[in-house]
């Protein structure tokens, strides 16, 4: 085998289509674009989505799903989260700042209080919200919930 006897294999390599190049080369006339039509004329873009004229798809398809602007969306904290904090940190008084400080809540969440979990001392909670059953638990151990503006 030698370097000026190397060649493709047969069918590797097709001739190139040479368009508007007059009726004799087969690709003349109509350029091979067809008869009429916006895809025939020059300047011709095609918009994302388009789709002739028909309605497009992603306006044919029903919209799903909802997001109430007006939701509010409170951080859970569990009874036995608060006893744990107590704990380790020693608080005896549960306010936004402080559950902010621990890393409880975010400065500007809003907090639920929830009753999973037992408490073993007295608390002073202040919360934007509470289950009936954690109000009911805090106020049995003789602490307080109050409720924050």
């Amino acid at each position: 085998m030698e370097l000026h006897s190397l060649k493709p294999a047969e069918g590797a390599v097709k001739k190139r289509k040479r368009i508007a190049r007059g009726i004799g080369s087969g690709h003349g006339r109509t350029a091979t674009r067809g008869h009429k039509g916006a895809k025939s004329r020059s300047g011709f873009k095609n918009k994302r989505n388009f789709e002739g004229g028909q309605m497009p798809l992603q306006m044919r398809l029903p919209k799903i799903g909802f997001n109430n602007h007006n939701r509010k969306s409170y951080t859970a904290i569990n009874l036995d989260n608060l006893q744990a904090m107590s704990e380790k940190y020693g608080v005896e008084k549960f306010d936004m700042e402080t559950l902010v400080k621990l890393g409880a809540a975010g400065k500007n969440d809003l907090v639920k209080i929830l009753g999973n979990g037992e408490l073993k001392g007295k608390f002073e909670v202040v919360a934007h919200a509470f289950s009936k059953s954690a109000k009911a638990a805090i106020e049995a151990a003789g602490g307080s919930a109050t409720v924050a503006e």
